[in-house]
């Protein structure tokens, strides 16, 4: 029995006759594709980008992608949950985190759910992880210094409030080092601190948490955790989260220090994304915009005006170069958006050299403007004479009659060196610093071994502190030498010199 094509066409007639359903495609959406953390979805014609879908089993995604025919979803959970053809729903609102002193003393992912096991975080407020940087008129200029409490960074590239300044070295060169002996050194000087760990190992980021904690520094602290197992998603959101909960605080007039550790697994985690939502590849298979990923991140930091309540954020981002090459495409981004950087070299920290900070690459842009004057007058030459002193190393070891200016040179510089080292987790005060950068400028250490360097300055600054504490005090207070108290420290090391014959 043969059915004719009229009888057909006729039968589908009668049967979308009486149908008036109309379905929204702009509010609910169906799955095309997923795998690999993202998922393609059909229809949601009004979504937004950054709009937070919800997908079944408690699933959220981040819409990435706008197209035509598609919306391109990052999923901010596990995919495996997610399967073709499942619904999709707009939530209409964008991503969002909690904010507040709630947070502080707390260990959270990148949505900031609590990670530490202690219990929920209660707080009223939530900001969206994207927002337009605070423009020119709402800023002024960096003026108060961030002391870091090392004194290779406070003497030659000091850090201001509100400033960017960035840490780059290879692996195992000191970054992280540097970044939590700052928010250690923050204790009493009235600054929150946000450590932000992407793509760390969670016995890493467990380890920073225990060694804040063992420094009390927990009291004024966030730690925000997006690690290596979690998804690459969580990965590119974590330090958006981070400044959204910075911002909360600065808004209310207050000193934040961010640290992002480190740009480079989150560009990475980026390009990830990026790739899988086939979007254009470029240089190092980077998306074009990867650029705009990390000035819009780090433009959000900055010292407010007093008349918007005169908080400020400061960020130090942290960059992992290869094989020192400052010159490839994500550190010369990173350089060219920050305010100056610090650069770990891996020859000093092999010589021992700790930190091992190089005084001819590393720069601040902001430079006196973010220095006490007492750390001024004791420190503005010390540049210079590094400089002299790895110039002329460079062409002693070539030749084996030195002049005595050229002895007096080299010797002078590594009495420098000797100054400028410093143990982890022990940050130095402002008139410790002071103390031991005068006894150099003023040549009491040029006479001495080296190997006597170090101990001589523990042991001159104990007595000082002992016997002359008013001198130091003054210091602290005043942040500045004056003539009285210069004669004082002259007297003061005379007598520790006379007792040590």
């Amino acid at each position: 029995m043969r059915i004719k094509a009229n009888e057909i066409s006729a039968l589908i007639k009668e049967q979308i006759k009486n149908y008036e359903h109309k379905v929204d495609s702009s509010d609910v959406g169906t799955v095309v594709t997923v795998g690999d953390g993202i998922a393609l979805i059909y229809g949601l014609d009004q979504a937004m980008l950054g709009e937070l879908l919800l997908f079944p089993n408690d699933v959220y995604g981040m819409v990435m992608n706008l197209e035509s025919e598609h919306v391109g979803v990052v999923l901010l959970g596990d995919d495996k949950l997610v399967k073709e053809g499942d619904t999709v729903k707009r939530t209409k609102t964008v991503m969002e985190v909690p904010v507040g002193d709630a947070l502080l003393g707390r260990v959270v992912n990148a949505l900031g759910q609590p990670i530490d096991g202690i219990g929920e975080i209660k707080t009223s407020k939530t900001r969206p992880i994207e927002r337009i940087a605070p423009g020119v008129i709402t800023r002024k200029s960096v003026d108060t210094p961030l002391e870091t409490g090392i004194t290779a960074i406070d003497a030659m590239t000091p850090i201001g409030r509100g400033q960017r300044e960035l840490i780059i070295g290879d692996r195992q060169t000191g970054k992280t080092a540097i970044a939590i002996d700052a928010i250690i050194n923050q204790k009493d000087k009235n600054v929150i601190c946000i450590y932000v760990a992407i793509g760390q190992k969670n016995s890493t980021v467990a380890q920073i948490v225990d060694k804040l904690k063992e420094f009390k520094a927990m009291d004024y602290t966030l730690v925000v955790a997006a690690t290596a197992s979690e998804p690459a998603p969580l990965l590119y959101v974590a330090p958006y989260a981070g400044v959204a909960m910075a911002e909360e605080w600065m808004e209310q007039g207050k000193d934040v220090l961010i640290i992002y550790d480190d740009l480079s697994k989150h560009a990475v985690a980026y390009r990830t994304l990026s790739l899988l939502l086939k979007r254009s590849p470029g240089r190092e298979a980077y998306p074009g915009d990867v650029f705009y990923l990390h000035s819009r991140l780090l433009e959000r930091a900055c010292k407010l005006s007093d008349q918007y309540g005169g908080g400020s954020i400061t960020a130090l981002p942290i960059i992992e170069t290869q094989s020192g090459d400052i010159s490839a495409y994500i550190p010369t981004n990173v350089i060219s958006i920050t305010d100056g950087q610090i650069f770990l070299q891996t020859d000093l920290f092999n010589a021992g050299q700790r930190p091992a900070i190089d005084s001819g690459l590393s720069v601040s842009r902001v430079g006196g403007a973010a220095q006490f004057k007492a750390t001024k007058q004791v420190a503005k030459s010390l540049k210079i004479e590094l400089a002299n002193f790895n110039e002329m190393k460079s062409f002693a070891q070539f030749g084996s009659d030195l002049d005595q200016s050229t002895v007096n040179i080299l010797k002078h510089g590594e009495v420098l060196l000797q100054v400028l080292r410093q143990e982890q987790y022990k940050p130095r005060s402002l008139d410790h610093q002071v103390f031991e950068l005068f006894m150099a400028k003023e040549k009491y250490l040029d006479d001495l071994e080296i190997s006597k360097v170090r101990p001589t300055l523990n042991d001159a600054y104990k007595y000082v502190a002992h016997s002359h504490k008013d001198l130091l005090k003054n210091i602290n207070e005043k942040k500045e030498i004056s003539p009285k108290v210069e004669e004082g420290l002259k007297k003061a090391l005379e007598d520790y010199f006379a007792l040590q014959k």
